[in-house]
């Protein structure tokens, strides 16, 4: 633990100097002064700033991560030439590239919500925001060192990362609206349920959006979505998903880090 939190603590100083977290606080913390300044409606303005976060925080996390982890190759082959673990280095790598983004986001969003938002009203939204974004970025870093430690080539793992994304953000979703489509005559509203499991995304999205009224507007399909992941059991399942989701590359990434020849 002393030598994870040593590796942490260079990373995590080396990381909060870079651009990128830079831009990632002042991004988000310009869009959510402008939303909750601007809107009277601080429901409005947590709905919008989180459809922006749900599709950029991952973006920007997965091209970050992987381009941080192709840049550090010199710096862990340096690092593997001393008597230290692997295990300890990829953690160590792992959340101090993740903690900056983390913090930068956190900051970003709650800043103006706490200057500008109406905390009877929107503080357990904000929080859920936040707590999601936060899942988001880990999930993110975590496939994007799995991609890292599986492709050497710099431009191929960048490119695989971008993929990952829009294959999540973008033709998943076209893909359920196909499935919805073609099966609209048959009861598959339970299968959209485990279905929506298998994107992080989607999920993030589902449990966040069932706080507001318009999930109403889905009609039979949004009443079955809001008694399932607006439930107890639902909540539960929705974050250990979520956990799961974060787990499995990284342990998968792990494993691969401890095995590449550097």
């Amino acid at each position: 633990m002393q030598l994870i939190s040593k590796i942490l603590k260079f990373e995590f100083n080396n990381v909060l100097r870079s651009k990128w977290v830079i831009f990632f606080f002042l991004f988000f913390f310009l869009t959510s002064y402008a939303l909750f300044s601007f809107e009277n409606n601080t429901m409005k303005a947590l709905l919008s700033l989180f459809n922006l976060t749900v599709y950029l925080v991952p973006l920007i996390s997965l091209i970050f991560g992987t381009m941080y982890f192709y840049n550090s190759r010199e710096y862990i082959e340096m690092i593997l030439c001393q008597p230290i673990p692997r295990n300890a280095l990829f953690v160590g790598l792992f959340l101090g590239t993740s903690l900056p983004l983390i913090i930068s986001l956190v900051t970003g969003i709650l800043l103006p919500f706490l200057l500008f938002g109406n905390f009877s009203e929107g503080l357990s939204l904000t929080l859920l925001l936040v707590l999601i974004s936060s899942l988001l970025t880990l999930l993110s870093i975590a496939i994007s060192f799995l991609i890292s430690t599986k492709i050497t080539d710099k431009v191929k793992g960048l490119s695989i990362s971008i993929f990952f994304w829009l294959i999540t953000a973008i033709v998943f979703d076209g893909f359920m609206l196909l499935i919805i489509y073609l099966f609209q005559d048959y009861p598959i509203e339970k299968f959209l349920i485990a279905f929506t499991l298998l994107n992080p995304l989607d999920l993030s999205r589902t449990l966040f959006i069932l706080n507001f009224d318009i999930s109403a507007l889905l009609g039979l399909t949004g009443a079955l979505f809001k008694k399932f992941y607006g439930s107890s059991l639902g909540i539960i399942i929705s974050f250990i998903s979520l956990i799961i989701w974060i787990g499995i590359p990284f342990f998968v990434g792990l494993r691969s880090f401890n095995r590449k020849d550097f």
